[in-house]
């Protein structure tokens, strides 16, 4: 079982910035890909970015040139910075983990609580 810590959610002005952490910790073979997800009321959960162990990273596109997605392989830690925020970017912020349990299984997904982010003046 994997278990994902997420911090950072806060309420900023547009054009604002905030950074967001999270931790995976448990037992797993091995982690794939860890990223963010995010879920506006009334709206379908979506993909924010993510990044696999080999660094290769992937961006909705209305983030692209404002959120930057990075990973620590060794803390197993992965933050998103997020610049230039706008109130469309205002959502609860899912960390999200593609992972191993052991060796020979197929890799299973597992989600954070949740943090919620809100751009308003």
């Amino acid at each position: 079982q994997v278990q994902l810590v997420e911090s950072g959610g806060d309420l900023v002005q547009p054009g604002g910035s905030l950074r967001l952490s999270c931790a995976a910790s448990g037992t797993y073979f091995l982690i794939y890909s860890m990223g963010w997800y995010r879920q506006a009321p009334g709206k379908q959960r979506e993909l924010v970015a993510k990044i696999r162990s080999d660094e290769v990273t992937d961006y909705e596109d209305s983030v692209k040139g404002r959120f930057t997605i990075s990973r620590d392989n060794a803390k197993n830690t992965v933050d998103l910075q997020m610049n230039s925020l706008k109130p469309e970017d205002t959502a609860v912020y899912y960390c999200h983990t593609l992972s191993a349990p052991s060796p020979g299984v197929e890799p299973l997904d597992y989600w954070g609580q949740g943090t919620q982010v809100t751009v308003s003046s």
